[in-house]
């Protein structure tokens, strides 16, 4: 992972408090996020007092040079890693000192998450990569096999189903990685360069599912892109530069 600057000063901890009325209007809200990695000799500032948040049927891209923060601010919001300064609400709660088993009770049916590289489990089947998730909710196994069948037949995929990820084109590994994604019906869909691995016929595609399925759901959806093509889709387009969301 590639971050923004490195500087060699200390940052205090803390927290701050929101007001729970405009909790509730929004799927995430994060306000005032440092995240900083220590190296041997120097401090990587990789997001810098950075405040955003996003409603239900929200569409965001999150847009910014290489080494913006962009990958950081994303796993922050999905609680998969810490800030060490300031307070991310997520369905109008501070998850900030949630516990692990906490976090990944949240993402397993209320979070989508969409990877850059898919992480697909390569010795797991397109099925059965797409069932796990559902079985980390605690979903019965028969449940889990026909919704995703089900799931597969919706992306034109169930041909697919008992193939492993690296009998896939990009493509289709994509659309595995989205059908996973939204298996649980997520409100918070959180997609890291979607569209990078994939030619612009094959993204466009992979955008327009993203786009159906928040229309259809009332979910929130951000994603990070170098594409500016991807500016159509958005509700909102956000710039991050150097650890900041810069504002004209």
């Amino acid at each position: 992972m590639v971050f923004a600057a490195e500087i060699e000063t200390d940052i205090p901890s803390g927290g701050i408090h929101m007001n729970n009325v405009a909790e509730r209007n929004n799927v995430f809200e994060i306000k005032g996020v440092t995240k900083i990695f220590n190296g041997e000799s120097t401090r990587t500032f990789a997001v810098r007092d950075v405040s955003l948040k996003a409603g239900e049927g929200e569409f965001i891209i999150l847009m910014g040079p290489s080494g913006s923060g962009k990958t950081t601010l994303l796993t922050m919001i999905a609680g998969l890693v810490s800030a060490n300064e300031g307070t991310v609400h997520i369905f109008g709660k501070n998850i900030t000192h949630y516990t692990q088993r906490e976090l990944q009770k949240i993402r397993a049916e209320r979070i989508g998450f969409i990877f850059q590289n898919f992480h697909l489990i390569d010795s797991l089947t397109v099925l059965e990569n797409i069932s796990l998730v559902q079985h980390f909710s605690g979903t019965g196994r028969t449940h889990t096999r026909l919704h995703g069948m089900e799931l597969l037949r919706s992306f034109k995929m169930e041909c697919h189903a008992h193939k492993f990820p690296q009998q896939l084109s990009q493509g289709e590994k994509q659309r595995v990685a989205v059908a996973r994604a939204i298996i649980n019906n997520p409100r918070l869909i959180i997609a890291d360069e979607p569209t990078a691995s994939l030619e612009s016929r094959q993204g466009f595609e992979i955008i327009n599912l993203l786009n159906n399925y928040k229309k259809d759901h009332r979910a929130c959806v951000i994603a990070a892109s170098h594409d500016i093509r991807l500016k159509r889709y958005a509700d909102r387009v956000v710039w991050m530069e150097d650890g900041y969301i810069k504002v004209d």
